[in-house]
């Protein structure tokens, strides 16, 4: 998941959620931090929220298998967004924190994204973002790290849901300068940004209340911040992928209001934790296959060739329509879906592609 997932989008919904309430949001807060590189990611710690940065939020995406080989594709997503007011306030009711959740399932056998969200101001044990150690809630939705590294999640909604288990199968992935995420060539735009990918799968999902049994592998990235991307910055694309030979891929562009380049980042971690990192200017993003959304009209480049140095992969969605329409809490519309990897027109892996910015605006 790219630094400022929606961030502009939630900002909005934000600031109107809290209009409603009588609450001013304002835009900047001292008592806010700042993302430097001297600070060094430390665990468990760091596996839970910081309710001294502006936006946070932990993301899990992965691919799935029935007992009958059938494919599916899911997402995961909590935030944690800070108002800015009312910290000093004791009473139970001042709105501090703004949780937002989303959940999501690919399968072919709707052709079809099947999506879910909710918002609530954190309070009353009912939704929160908890420190020392990951435990976020949003009513019965909840996400929770046990002692011994295993995630927990269990989100359902009218239609379906989720059940699932995430077992670690290998250490914790810091992303670019260990841990200190650049976003753009300015030094503030910046976050803080962790993976957990090849995580073993075990578990349910809920299709019209009947359990079915699944397993399969997933990736989880943990992200927070104060900053905002550049002033020009339009939308990004961005991939996080399990590849076959136990090895991890994330890379993403963030492109500027022109379609150009304005920042991107890729690394590649082999199955011993040897990292790999490609500068910007090795990182291209290529659009193969475009699919015009029926719903928005967005034009979304769903398969895709990314290079990294001198490795070319190739991205092909699951299906096409994996659009996400998120306007009732966070105000954005975006892509994102399974996709699989091939590189050298060989399997290479599965993974998720995130793609933002191809809508025009629209009405709320």
């Amino acid at each position: 998941m790219m630094w400022s997932k929606h961030s502009s989008g939630i900002i909005v919904f934000v600031t109107l959620f809290f209009s409603v309430l009588g609450i001013e949001v304002m835009a900047e807060s001292g008592r806010l931090k700042p993302v430097t590189p001297d600070y060094k990611l430390s665990f468990p710690v760091d596996f839970g929220a910081h309710d001294d940065f502006r936006i946070e939020w932990w993301y899990i995406t992965g691919w799935l298998e029935t007992e009958d080989k059938k494919p599916l594709g899911f997402q995961v997503t909590f935030f944690r967004y800070a108002t800015d007011q009312n910290h000093d306030n004791p009473s139970r009711f001042a709105a501090k924190y703004l949780i937002i959740a989303h959940l999501a399932l690919s399968d072919p056998a709707v052709s079809k994204l099947m999506h879910a969200e909710k918002s609530a101001r954190e309070g009353f044990g009912l939704a929160y973002a908890k420190p020392g150690n990951t435990e976020v809630r949003l009513d019965d939705w909840t996400l929770v790290r046990e002692e011994n590294g295993r995630y927990q999640v269990d989100m359902q909604a009218n239609d379906f849901g989720l059940q699932l288990s995430f077992t670690p199968t290998q250490t914790v992935m810091l992303q670019d300068q260990k841990g200190f995420s650049r976003k753009g060539p300015k030094p503030e735009q910046a976050s803080y940004y962790y993976s957990e990918p090849q995580l073993s799968v075990t578990g349910r999902i809920l299709r019209h209340n009947k359990p079915v049994v699944v397993n399969g592998s997933a990736w989880l990235d943990h992200e927070w911040s104060t900053a905002y991307l550049d002033s020009d910055a339009d939308g990004w694309d961005w991939v996080g992928a399990n590849l076959n030979d136990g090895s991890a891929l994330m890379a993403f562009q963030i492109r500027s209001k022109n379609g150009e380049k304005i920042w991107g980042y890729a690394a590649i971690r082999d199955v011993s934790g040897n990292m790999t990192f490609f500068e910007p200017d090795q990182i291209e993003f290529t659009p193969i296959r475009t699919w015009r959304s029926p719903q928005t009209d967005a034009i979304y480049p769903v398969a895709m060739r990314i290079r990294t140095g001198d490795i070319e992969w190739v991205l092909t969605p699951l299906f096409d329509d994996q659009e996400l329409d998120s306007r009732q809490s966070t105000a954005a519309v975006y892509w994102e879906g399974a996709v699989k990897l091939t590189k050298d027109n060989m399997p290479a892996g599965h993974g998720y592609l995130e793609l933002t910015g191809y809508v025009k605006p629209l009405a709320l």
